[in-house]
């Protein structure tokens, strides 16, 4: 199988990942709950990691970083635990149901969201910020990248016009963790949201978010935490009061060897890998017959997406073909993006996305190309 399908789940992970959850499945016990040698090594494996992801994304303090399962839990936390009725919320048709439908389950509870709206290529525009604006604005949510169009939001940008109005800036990074840096200090963002098994390349299961200091987030679940037990409520200080029950230490030793793995070959390298496979093949595609790309490709800053659709055939269908007569592996469909499929008037249609790896070659690029033509002469 030829795999294009990075930006639902990185399907070849390092060496190094594989090995540290393998050896912490036969050596870790739970974390917070012994004073063994067990529980004391997960212990150390979960704050190493805690410590890496801080470094990493420019964080407060390891103390500030939330695991969880994945993106989606990490923003489902971050926006039920922060707004409440009367609050506005301003976001963007760019993004995942991760954000949107907790927004939508949230207007039933009086909070109040507007949706900057996207150009013909996916681009939103920072004027729309403040055209949206209102008294009772709270904060941004937003995607830092489309997962459908792999365009990039200037997050820097959209930060500091939310500081500069009072609001708080809530980034979801699903698709650029692990591809471009992010600093929350310099970027003004006020909690991340990231998931491990993506661009980071650590397992499925892994995420989190980073909160700044003095932001009270009501947790979203509450339970066994390892300390406090008399207390009847989820304790105060982070990261225990959004962390109940036993974290996934074994996916989180795999995520702490794939921080390290990224911070030794450099993101810069990989991702430049990544964006010159996705020319090659962006290159080659827009030449095939029928071939229909959409996304903004005038600038070089942008996720390794490439979304198209072949003629007026449906996406599935496409993607099918693909694989079953080529091996090829490839995301139709919606997206979870139901906003962004709207934009671009492919909501009947879908769109088969082609995401890629460092680990993809240009034999691999060449011989999707010819399998689109081929397709496309049928």
């Amino acid at each position: 199988m030829i795999y294009f399908d990075n930006a639902a789940t990185t399907l070849r992970k390092p060496e190094s990942v594989v090995r540290a959850v393998a050896e912490a499945m036969s050596s870790l016990g739970n974390a917070g709950r012994g004073a063994h040698s067990a529980s004391m090594g997960a212990n150390h494996t979960i704050f190493e990691t805690r410590m890496e992801l801080s470094d990493f994304f420019h964080g407060p303090n390891a103390k500030n970083v939330v695991f969880t399962m994945n993106s989606t839990e990490s923003l489902n936390i971050a926006v039920k635990g922060i707004f409440q009725e009367g609050d506005h919320v301003l976001s963007t048709v760019l993004e995942h149901n991760s954000v949107l439908r907790p927004l939508y389950e949230l207007e039933e509870r009086g909070v109040e969201h507007s949706f900057v709206p996207a150009d013909s290529l996916g681009r939103v525009s920072l004027s729309d910020f403040e055209r949206l604006l209102r008294p009772n604005t709270k904060a941004i949510v937003c995607t830092h990248a489309s997962n459908l169009t792999g365009n990039l939001l200037d997050i820097e940008r959209i930060g500091e016009f939310a500081h500069a109005r009072g609001l708080l800036f809530i980034v979801d990074a699903s698709q650029t963790a692990g591809v471009y840096p992010i600093d929350m200090e310099k970027q003004g963002i006020d909690i991340l949201c990231f998931t491990g098994h993506k661009s980071l390349l650590g397992p499925q299961g892994t995420g989190g978010l980073i909160v700044r200091d003095g932001i009270r987030i009501r947790p979203l679940l509450s339970g066994g935490t390892g300390i406090e037990t008399y207390n009847p409520r989820q304790p105060e200080e982070l990261p225990t009061h959004l962390e109940a029950g036993t974290l996934n230490g074994h996916g989180i030793a795999g995520l702490c060897a794939a921080i390290r793995y990224l911070k030794e070959e450099g993101i810069e390298r990989i991702r430049g890998q990544e964006l010159r496979l996705m020319k090659l093949f962006h290159d080659g595609a827009e030449k095939i017959p029928g071939v229909k790309i959409y996304g903004d490709f005038e600038t070089e800053e942008r996720c390794p997406i490439v979304p198209l659709n072949l003629s007026n055939y449906d996406s599935s269908l496409v993607s099918d073909e693909l694989y079953s007569r080529f091996a090829i592996a490839t995301r139709p469909g919606g997206h979870c993006a139901p906003l962004m499929h709207r934009s671009l008037g492919t909501e009947k249609q879908g769109i088969v996305r082609f995401s890629f790896s460092h680990y993809n070659t240009e034999e691999e690029i060449d011989f999707a190309l010819r399998a689109l033509r081929t397709l496309s002469e049928e």
